[in-house]
């Protein structure tokens, strides 16, 4: 079945009387070159595939023809007939259908991927959880090699951006902390059905053994960054001063300290850089 064709896909969706929720993201894959390329820099047949909203299952069957087991996780209970018929012929994979911001994937992952050498996260994200996913995967330290997915192109650009560069954001300093980001192609808005307003692009997230800076608080850090690009326009001073309540002179002497100019903005500076100064103002606590 080749679901990447537009009418075998209508004619799937149509014949189980399945209508796309604009509320849930829901637009379907139709460019036939994409999922393949998505399943082979994801996984090898050693490779458990977890994969996040598969809508119709049109990733879901490269996944299973590349991993050696795929467990799919779906929102969307309308969806099931759908996914019984599109994936009847493939005999490793198992749909679950759940929030998986509410799931224990700790705990599925150790149950279902027992016997694969790696796990890795394979998935299209509906545009409007982008963030909270990848940053909930991140966060939970789980035992996954890579997340594969693609997003927003804007977004894509912004996770993937250098730290110390224009794009850059609180997100793109939480990414490279826990991993080695890289886009990997471009896919244009006419690969979907229905067509999205936007053009989105495929990204991998190389997750890090350990991180590269070292943290006295990686709580308090995350704080510090998020009140560092809370108003880009104004410096790192006023800003952290402002969310934070630190006193601007506190600051001031923790920049003076690393050699950075007391005017400099937090899109300028690097991850060490960062790390430096928060560590700083967050001394590690005599226990």
């Amino acid at each position: 079945m080749e679901l990447a064709d537009y009418s075998t896909l209508m004619g799937v969706l149509k014949s189980e009387g399945f209508m796309t929720k604009k509320s849930l993201g829901q637009n379907f894959l139709v460019d036939p070159t994409v999922c393949p390329r998505m399943a082979a820099s994801a996984c090898d047949k050693q490779t458990g595939a977890l994969e996040i909203g598969p809508g119709a299952g049109v990733l879901t069957r490269q996944l299973c023809d590349a991993a050696k087991k795929v467990v799919t996780i779906e929102l969307d209970e309308r969806l099931r007939p759908v996914l019984k018929k599109t994936l009847a012929d493939k005999d490793n994979v198992e749909v679950i259908f759940g929030d998986a911001m509410k799931l224990d994937l700790a705990a599925l992952i150790a149950e279902k991927f027992a016997d694969c050498r790696k796990v890795a996260v394979c998935a299209n994200l509906p545009y409007y959880i982008t963030s909270p996913i990848i940053m909930m995967l991140l966060e939970s330290r789980l035992p996954i090699d890579n997340i594969t997915v693609m997003v927003q192109k804007e977004a894509a650009e912004r996770l993937c951006a250098k730290v110390g560069s224009r794009q850059a954001g609180a997100v793109t300093v939480a990414v490279n902390y826990y991993a080695e980001s890289e886009i990997l192609f471009k896919v244009g808005r006419d690969s979907f059905m229905p067509p999205p307003n936007v053009d989105s692009a495929v990204i991998r997230l190389t997750l890090r053994q350990k991180p590269e800076i070292a943290l006295n608080d990686e709580k308090k850090f995350f704080r510090f960054v998020k009140a560092c690009f809370a108003q880009r326009r104004k410096t790192l001073i006023n800003t952290v001063s402002s969310g934070l309540g630190i006193p601007k002179d506190t600051l001031r002497q923790a920049l003076e300290e690393l050699g950075l100019d007391a005017t400099a903005r937090s899109e300028a500076l690097t991850m060490e850089e960062l790390a430096g100064i928060a560590n700083r103002l967050f001394p590690v606590e005599d226990k």
